[in-house]
């Protein structure tokens, strides 16, 4: 206090406590793809990180999903057998979807408006999300074909680190890219996560991984083969797709079959009517509507027409089914995010995120037994890939909670891996108050009493394992027990902290034994 110089009474006040450690947010995630605009009053948000805590602020800011403007269906008759899918090009065998109609081939072919982002955002607010970031890194294109370009989606990884709370980063539309630049994103955001910000974990998604693995190439072999060696511990990979529920019946119309193709609607819609022995009336009056089809293009008349064409048709209701079908296949990165998210806030960040049901899924697109989930959990490699399994009465399910880093007992587990970013990160934030303290005694036991206080808090919300706190963890701090009087010259404070996080009980072995009979 300053100098009494004037006779009376004066009062002096003394912290009588440490400062306090705050736990950071553990379910922030971060999606990088291309939006419908990127905007907030007329000021751009392309590549600008963004945050948004709900689907309501995400079409405030990004808009809504791609419409029938963007996207488009191909209707081809096929004479003869079927072709065989393209080789070479992402969603391939996705996309070439057969129907036959009274021993009739058709191929119905998705040809514009290949993004995911929008429905991974509903699948991921279903699913427990809550705040969030948003990297719009382009907007919706018109054009034919697939318009997503890796650079881009590298460059709105690259501006994540200009933020501190994201926790996780999820790229959906890498998958729709060709393999070697869908391995370059994810190589990319297995870099930022671990060896940039080293703060955070990058979900990712097998490139094709709505494919059985006894296709050749092995989707997740290949996904092994190219992922690389580098960050492991940082990220994690779930098989197969899931087949949701996010695109419904009113989200599609005719419209979003190619002009090209509606005569090839037109004509097996009434070739389908002309079958069916309708009284020549009424089937004028039938023909008559199906040719709207050509001309109707406002939105209220689109609608009624499209009911109508519902009620008459069985083949527009093929039609509109595989369409929907087919936009309803999405990787499962984004729902992870979610139940990370949700399991974060009822149980913790350090209880694994499995043996949890996802929310809006139908089923995973391949289905997955016992024996073919060993491989996909434990390989000599260590390059563990978490199952999607449905079961009997309970119905999909993730069965799967480890990293890349598989044959690392440090950074095998999610949970651990998280847990342990969560307790460095609010430890960093908190001990930025003591910069430039004075490096002495007492320095040292307020450090190691904000510390203790807030893992003591940690233990005895479970998130880490001990009878007693002195078994969970430790915290070590002072002159010839972590540092060396050349330390304290150097202006160097050194603190070491051991935990003890709990690791899921993955594997669970019970015994059953005969005994004789006592009575």
């Amino acid at each position: 206090m300053g100098n009494m110089k004037t006779p009376g009474v004066y009062i002096v006040e003394k912290n009588a406590f440490p400062n306090s450690v705050v736990e950071v947010a553990t379910a922030v995630p971060a999606f990088i793809g291309y939006t419908e605009k990127a905007e907030n009053r007329g000021n751009s948000l392309t590549n600008r990180p963004w945050r948004i805590t709900s689907m309501a602020e995400f079409h405030q800011y990004f808009g809504f999903g791609p419409t029938a403007d963007y996207v488009r269906f191909s209707l081809k008759k096929v004479d003869g057998e079927l072709p065989a899918p393209a080789e070479g090009t992402p969603l391939a065998r996705r996309d070439a979807a057969p129907l036959t109609v009274r021993k009739t081939n058709y191929l119905l072919a998705q040809t514009q408006g290949f993004y995911l982002l929008y429905d991974c955002m509903l699948h991921f607010f279903q699913n427990g999300g809550g705040p969030c970031y948003i990297v719009s890194v382009g907007s919706y294109s018109a054009d034919a074909g697939i318009q997503i370009e890796a650079d881009r989606l590298t460059k709105g990884i690259e501006e994540l680190a200009k933020e501190q709370e994201p926790t996780m980063v999820v790229v959906p539309e890498a998958v729709l890219l060709k393999k070697a630049d869908c391995d370059s994103v994810q190589q990319a955001a297995l870099m930022h996560c671990g060896q940039v910000m080293k703060n955070r974990i990058a979900i990712l998604d097998i490139w094709e991984g709505y494919e059985e693995r006894s296709v050749d190439p092995d989707c997740v072999g290949a996904f092994r083969d190219s992922i690389g060696i580098n960050n492991l511990g940082f990220g994690t990979a779930y098989y197969p797709w899931v087949n949701t529920t996010i695109v419904q019946d009113q989200d599609l119309r005719y419209t979003n079959i190619d002009a090209d193709s509606q005569d090839t609607l037109i004509q097996c819609i009434k070739d389908e009517l002309g079958a069916l022995g309708i009284a020549p009336a009424k089937l004028a009056q039938q023909s008559a509507e199906v040719d709207k089809i050509k001309t109707v293009k406002d939105d209220a008349e689109v609608a009624l027409l499209a009911k109508s064409l519902t009620t008459m048709s069985p083949f527009f209701n093929s039609i509109m089914g595989e369409m929907r079908k087919r936009l309803n296949v999405l990787p499962p990165g984004a729902a992870m995010a979610g139940i990370y998210t949700m399991v974060d806030n009822a149980r913790g960040v350090w209880k694994a995120p499995a043996n949890v049901s996802l929310n809006s899924v139908v089923s995973p697109t391949v289905p997955i037994s016992h024996e073919q989930q060993e491989d996909l959990n434990v390989t000599p490699q260590g390059k563990s890939v978490n199952a999607i399994r449905a079961f009997i009465g309970e119905g999909t399910l993730v069965w799967g909670a480890r990293t890349l880093d598989g044959n690392s007992l440090d950074w095998r587990y999610v949970n651990v891996r998280r847990t342990m970013i969560m307790l460095e990160e609010s430890i960093r934030l908190a001990a930025k108050a003591m910069v430039f303290e004075p490096n002495v005694a007492n320095t040292w036991i307020t450090m190691k009493s904000m510390i203790s206080n807030f893992l003591t808090g940690i233990w005895k919300r479970g998130g880490l394992a001990g009878a007693v706190p002195e078994d969970a963890f430790s915290v070590h701090v002072g002159l010839g027990e972590t540092m060396t009087p050349e330390d304290i010259l150097e202006g160097i404070l050194r603190v070491t902290v051991l935990v003890a996080i709990s690791r899921p009980a993955e594997f669970i072995e019970i015994t059953f034994q005969q005994q004789m009979q006592k009575s």
